[in-house]
């Protein structure tokens, strides 16, 4: 097996991997830039995964290969919809954010498992017919090399999410919008003494973390999973947390360390095919993602300086 041929099946499987981590590492830039800690995106993006599935099984006689996106649209809204729960609590009643970011997770979980024995009297959804499939992009994939690498056989939603990282950075440092967010998240007071609504600035990223949870969770759904179970989103929140702290808080850098966990997935998909790494039990390169979260969260990869108001609920007219 050449280097090329090593490339070929790491590389697409490390960019499928990534694209969930990617959307949902951009939601959490968008809440914690505006100081409000999201710990809640596992739940947001466990039921983006639910609502994704549920819609495409819903709407897939009637709308075939768009169900799927259909799916996710709809996992992205109800994924705002639900981090509106962390907003209240954390903003207008000033709770803990960690403690309700936590409450979101084990609720997401409940609510989920109890919606599927009720529609479906079983412990799992039906397989969707229509997916997220693999695809070759038009020209590109005519690449040499390239080509073959990056352009053939891929998930559309992956260049979505890569192209979303470049957008959302746009919007955080070039956009009116971008400076009042990262405002309340450094110095609130000061923002609010400039007319800016701090609270309101706050509950939009916090929506936005959801629609963004949301579209991470029904995208591994409809393009990995097929179905939904309680185990179906089983960490990749918690490592969308970590690659937005490995990325400082910074839409690229979110995108990198996402792009850094999947490569770590995607080992554990291919390793059986590469020379060497198949002579690794699987087990270790099945764990391998999450050990390079804890790393990453432990501060291994070097000091990451938070926004100054994370964590922090403003009080109007209070230091």
């Amino acid at each position: 097996m050449t280097v090329l041929d090593i490339l070929g099946l790491i590389i697409p499987a490390a960019i499928y991997s990534a694209a969930p981590l990617i959307l949902t590492a951009l939601g959490g830039v968008f809440s914690e830039r505006s100081g409000v800690v999201n710990i809640g995106l596992e739940g947001l993006m466990l039921f983006g995964a639910f609502i994704g599935i549920l819609t495409t099984l819903t709407t897939e006689a009637m709308l075939g290969d768009v169900a799927p996106w259909f799916g996710i649209l709809v996992g992205g809204i109800v994924g705002g919809m639900f981090a509106l729960l962390h907003a209240l609590a954390s903003i207008t009643f000033r709770a803990d954010q960690v403690v309700s970011g936590v409450a979101i997770n084990f609720l997401a979980a409940g609510l989920s498992v109890f919606l599927i024995k009720k529609i479906y009297n079983k412990g799992q959804t039906d397989f969707i017919d229509h997916r997220i499939y693999k695809r070759d992009i038009p020209f590109l994939s005519d690449i040499p090399i390239i080509g073959d690498l990056f352009f053939s056989s891929i998930y559309i939603t992956s260049y979505i999410a890569i192209a979303l990282a470049f957008i959302v950075w746009y919007v955080i440092y070039k956009t009116p919008f971008g400076l009042r967010l990262r405002s309340v998240g450094e110095h609130p007071m000061a923002a609010d003494t400039m007319g800016i609504k701090v609270n309101r600035m706050r509950y939009i990223a916090v929506m936005l973390s959801g629609v963004f949870a949301g579209l991470g969770g029904a995208v591994y759904a409809t393009s990995i999973s097929g179905n939904f179970t309680g185990g179906t989103i089983s960490g990749q929140g918690f490592m969308a947390l970590a690659a937005m702290i490995f990325g400082k808080w910074h839409p690229l850098g979110a995108l990198g360390a996402a792009l850094f966990f999947g490569l770590a997935q995607s080992l554990s998909i291919t390793g059986e095919s590469i020379p060497y790494l198949k002579e690794v039990p699987k087990i270790y390169l099945t764990i391998a993602p999450y050990v390079l979260t804890i790393l990453a969260l432990a501060g291994f990869v070097g000091r990451a300086e938070a926004p100054k108001a994370l964590g922090t609920p403003y009080e109007k007219g209070k230091r």
